[in-house]
């Protein structure tokens, strides 16, 4: 039975998996970290095809199975107990460039693609299963209504695509809305942009970003003057109705160059 608390959807369609899987940068030797392993229905199908595979579960109900299942059947699997969000991954990550594969509580996905983008260094690649609605906001291009500070975060790190829109019914217990499986490969405009200060440039994002009805003059009241913030935009060539969801992030970048 699934835990509501926890956002569990176990993918339990052969046909689905067996799609999911075929999307997938598999190459054999590289390493994989796979973020809810649920009762191995992804794990199984990575375990062959992967040189090392990091399977993380926080619900320790599921645990003694998936651990029995890697003693006998996966013999380069290491089931890790724990939150992902409490992990440091850093330690587990080390060096290598692994890739990462997730089928993520919808409640928590803002927050654990923010964990894995600070871990960016040690990550060539994040394909996750999500609810489509954030799937959209992510790979929103300006000018869209969906486009907002979620969809700067990722773009500023990856290059996120949706590989394929996933009905309810792939499910066990099925979600209330569609789910999307979104590919983002890295590095993204973070390479090209080069911010002296990931921090500080993602803040300035949100401070944009706070009010999406206001114009940036309005959002950036609070950390400049009238005077400054005119001619800021106009040294950017931005209108001075200007809005953040207008925005490229190279405009942004721009932007917050000039005001650093």
């Amino acid at each position: 039975m699934a835990r509501q608390r926890l956002g569990q959807h176990f993918l339990k369609n052969p046909a689905w998996r067996k799609r999911i899987l075929e999307t997938l940068p598999l190459r054999p030797g590289d390493t994989w970290l796979e973020i809810g392993a649920g009762h191995g229905e992804m794990t199984e199908l990575l375990a062959p095809k992967v040189g090392r595979l990091l399977a993380i579960e926080t619900d320790e109900r599921l645990l003694p199975a998936l651990q029995r299942r890697a003693q006998l059947e996966w013999p380069n699997v290491e089931i890790i107990a724990g939150d992902i969000l409490a992990l440091d991954l850093s330690s587990l990550l080390g060096e290598s460039h692994v890739h990462v594969y997730g089928n993520l509580p919808y409640y928590i996905t803002s927050p654990i693609l923010q964990r894995l983008f600070a871990a960016s260094t040690s990550i060539s690649s994040i394909v996750v299963v999500i609810q489509f609605e954030v799937a959209a906001r992510i790979v929103a291009r300006p000018g869209g209504r969906d486009y907002g500070y979620l969809s700067t975060l990722c773009q500023f790190y990856t290059r996120p695509e949706i590989e394929l829109r996933i009905p309810p019914g792939a499910f066990n217990p099925p979600p209330k809305v569609t789910s999307a499986l979104v590919a983002m490969s890295l590095p993204g405009a973070r390479a090209s942009l080069r911010i002296q200060d990931d921090h500080r440039f993602l803040e300035f994002l949100q401070r944009c970003f706070a009010h999406k009805r206001k114009t940036l003059r309005n959002n950036l009241r609070p950390i400049a003057s009238e005077a400054g913030i005119q001619h800021a935009l106009a040294y950017c060539g931005l209108r001075p109705d200007a809005r953040a969801e207008q925005l490229t992030l190279s405009e942004f970048a721009a932007l917050f160059a000039h005001f650093s």
